[in-house]
Formats: C-alpha cells, structure tokens, sequence
C-alpha cells in the first residue's frame, strides 16, 4: 500500500505545518481574540490528527519522519504587502486546511475502495475536523475582508 502511505505522509506533513501555522496566527492575533483562542483549539486538532496518523502509518509500510511541514507556516511569494496582514494570514490558513481536507477525502475513498475499516475510520474521524478548519477560515475572511479592506 505505497500509494496510502505516501497520502499518510503527506496527510502529517500537512496537519503537522498547519498546526504550526495557526498557533503563529493565534500569536500575531493575540488582539483578534476569536481568531487568537479558536486558531488555538484548531491547532489541537491538526496535532492530534498527526498522532493518529503517525500510529497508523506503520501499518501501511509508512514511516512518519520527524518534524516537517513548515512550509505553510509562512506566506507565499505572490502575497503582497499591501494586504492587510491578518488577510494574508487568514489566506495561508483556508488553502493549508483546504489542501488537508483534500487528502483526507482521498484517504476515505481509498479505504472505501479497499474496504479497510481502520483507515475509513481515521478518515472518517479526521475529515470533519479538517472540513470545520476550513469553513472557519472562510467565515473568517468573509467576516473580516470588509473591514480590514475599507479601512485600509
């Protein structure tokens, strides 16, 4: 099962820089008290799918290697600095746990496909969590796009 073990991997390297990213966002934001205290508790959750991935992972002829997935922890070149800073961050946020809920769906069909229970179930545990990050972030430039865009 090379083909599940390489989503697992990417799966931690994703949920690991994800969340790396939302406690960086929740120490920018320290004054944005919504985004500071939920971004905490969505990060629980991204570590947290880490470890269920990394015990997973040996079953699938996977290794989870230490550390990784910085890379979405910062922001990208095309970002600009004329947007506002907790844009760009919001930004960073949707497409990191979009990207992750991505895999996570791929992960639950591939054990539908193979009829594996325990990986439906990691999937299955794990999948809404990802889909709620996402819909977080998204309320959150919906919500604070105007205001911080106006007002700039």
């Amino acid at each position: 099962m090379k083909g599940v073990a390489g989503l697992l991997n990417a799966l931690h390297r994703g949920e690991t820089a994800l969340a790396a990213h939302l406690l960086a966002v929740a120490d920018r934001h320290r004054a944005e008290h919504e985004v500071h205290h939920v971004a905490t508790d969505l990060a629980r959750w991204s570590r947290r799918h880490g470890e269920l991935i990394a015990d997973a992972a040996p079953r699938y002829g996977g290794a989870i290697g230490p550390g990784g997935g910085q890379e979405a922890a910062g922001r990208g070149a095309e970002d600009s600095d004329d947007v506002p800073p907790l844009l760009l961050d919001l930004r960073a946020l949707h497409l990191a746990a979009s990207g992750n809920a991505v895999y996570w769906e791929m992960l639950g069909q591939a054990a539908r496909a193979t009829r594996d229970e325990r990986l439906l179930d990691l999937a299955d545990t794990c999948l809404p969590h990802a889909m709620r990050q996402v819909g977080w972030a998204r309320i959150m430039l919906t919500t604070q796009s105007p205001q911080l865009i106006v007002a700039g």
